[in-house]
């Protein structure tokens, strides 16, 4: 029992000091400006940096430290959802928005809008991707296209036509093999958008209740999905990634088949945003920050970021990754790792607060089974050895107490029976069992008792451990708890309650007591 205690306690330690003990230096690059949604960063020119906020499109040509403003969305929804450009011509750039689609034919200078739906659902585009004359673009309502520069546009048939897209991916090597992420799944074009199948199944709910029947339901705005994010690795056009709510799937076979990603090191499996940059290194936003995933786990790299709800990654060629976050566009060098001191975890989620070795102590102390406890006793039972046994005894010898004293020798009958007087006898015995100094009987109850004791003792420490990395646990993930999400902060707020009273009750109110602050 106290090995899995320890080995308990010496594998959370592990993941969160090995999770929180090096992060990437963050620089704050967005002037000033807030909300930001997307960031397009030119491979060729690094210094040359578009990013989307909740209501314009912003330029900077000298790495953030001058921006500039070069478009402007009007209307209801003026999210800028997603930025890209052509992939034949970098010139002309797309951007996405919650009151349809611009395109600029000159890096930003003119900007022209060449859809804007029917509808809001098709107003609020999400995603594009355009290739010379074709462009995909994803909108709340389904996808479109258009095969001749978005002068005319036509919607899908099928499930992907009336279906929420979240992202579109297209093959670096072949242009014809597009995958599209919605509400309902991964769907798979090998020719260019002429036949479409779905490689992905997932299963909406209605206003986080289970749909029984999802195909009859076209309120798209109700429903949610497990699925986030799809990117493809840009050295195998086999291997493709997809973000959802219970972790990173990944295929190796263009999306026939598909497992689970190991989320060791993820706090939160929800992961809302992958991508993988030219070197397939793979990073991913989730609820609890940024990650990068190696050797079959996930390391995160944003220790020491403050920036909000983490929106949208990108990168440059010169080995920087740029965070589009509720607080501010953020840059880190990912070869400018900072190392903290491995007592930093419990300065951020356990500040002010009793370490776990003192609160062991303390459950130990009001338990009374403590480790010397055992030993006195083995002690005390030597040291009777060295007493003696002491014995003693009282009596009293009546014997001669009444006798008669014969009187004349002449007369008969004047014998007289006379008292006497009584002696009194005592006696003190002293006797010791040398033997016992080596052994006696006391021992094998000790050793009885000994091993209730210790087993008493592992399961108080292996609640304690259990119950005190749960709580921190719980901290870090009301730390990253949107404030907007007020249902999951209560439930989470009522559980470190929980888990404080437990340690309590095993303390005896030592860890409430000793929180400072």
């Amino acid at each position: 029992m106290k090995k899995k205690v320890l080995f308990f306690g010496a594998v959370f330690l592990g993941v969160f000091l090995h999770v929180l003990g090096q992060g990437l230096e963050w620089e704050d690059i967005s002037g000033g400006n807030l909300n930001f949604r997307s960031v397009l960063v030119d491979d060729a020119n690094p210094q040359l940096i578009y990013s989307g906020t909740n209501r314009e499109v912003l330029k900077t040509e000298d790495g953030g430290k001058i921006w500039r403003s070069i478009l402007r969305v009007k209307g209801q929804d003026t999210n800028v959802n997603f930025i890209s450009f052509d992939n034949s011509n970098k010139n002309i750039l797309y951007a996405a928005t919650g009151n349809g689609l611009y395109v600029s034919n000159n890096q930003g200078r003119r900007w022209e809008r060449i859809f804007k739906g029917k509808s809001s659902a098709e107003a609020e585009c999400t995603a594009v991707v355009a290739t010379g004359i074709n462009i995909f673009l994803g909108t709340k309502a389904g996808l479109f296209y258009s095969q001749d520069k978005g002068r005319t546009w036509h919607k899908e048939i099928g499930k992907i036509g009336t279906n929420r897209i979240l992202t579109i991916a297209q093959s670096f090597r072949d242009e014809k093999n597009i995958y599209v992420a919605g509400v309902d799944g991964v769907f798979r074009t090998k020719n260019n958008g002429n036949d479409w199948e779905r490689v992905f199944v997932a299963h909406p709910v209605e206003n986080g209740n289970e749909d029984d029947n999802p195909e009859d339901d076209h309120d798209e705005e109700k429903r949610y999905s497990g699925v986030r994010y799809i990117c493809l690795d840009p050295n195998n056009h086999a291997y493709l990634y997809l973000s959802s709510d219970k972790g990173v799937y990944k295929s190796s076979d263009q999306g026939n088949t598909w497992y689970l990603l190991s989320d060791y090191g993820l706090i939160n499996k929800e992961v809302s945003f992958i991508f993988m940059d030219e070197n397939s290194n793979l990073y991913a936003a989730a609820r609890s920050g940024i990650f990068e995933y190696k050797n079959e786990r996930w390391k995160e790299l944003s220790f020491g970021l403050s920036a909000g709800e983490v929106r949208f990654l990108a990168h440059d060629n010169k080995r920087n990754l740029y965070a589009a976050c509720e607080k501010g566009l953020f840059k880190a060098g990912l070869d400018n790792f900072v190392n903290y001191k491995p007592g930093n975890p419990l300065v951020f989620y356990s500040e002010g607060e009793p370490r776990i070795g003192d609160v062991q102590k303390a459950a130990i102390k009001y338990a009374e089974v403590e480790p010397n406890k055992i030993i006195k006793w083995r002690k005390q039972a030597a040291k009777k050895a060295i007493m003696p046994q002491v014995s003693a005894g009282v009596g009293r010898n009546v014997t001669d107490l009444w006798h008669w004293e014969g009187g004349s020798t002449t007369k008969p009958e004047d014998d007289i029976l006379r008292r006497g007087n009584d002696a009194i006898e005592w006696d003190v015995t002293l006797s010791w069992d040398l033997s016992e100094l080596i052994w006696n009987n006391d021992q094998t109850s000790i050793d009885t008792r000994s091993r209730l004791m210790v087993q008493l003792r592992d399961d108080i420490l292996d609640e304690v451990t259990k119950t005190y990395f749960e709580r921190m646990r719980v901290k870090i993930e009301l730390n990253n708890l949107a404030i907007e999400d007020k249902k999951r902060r209560i439930e989470k707020e009522l559980r470190l309650q929980e888990l404080t009273a437990s340690l309590d009750a095993l303390t005896g109110g030592y860890f409430t007591q000793n929180i400072k602050g």
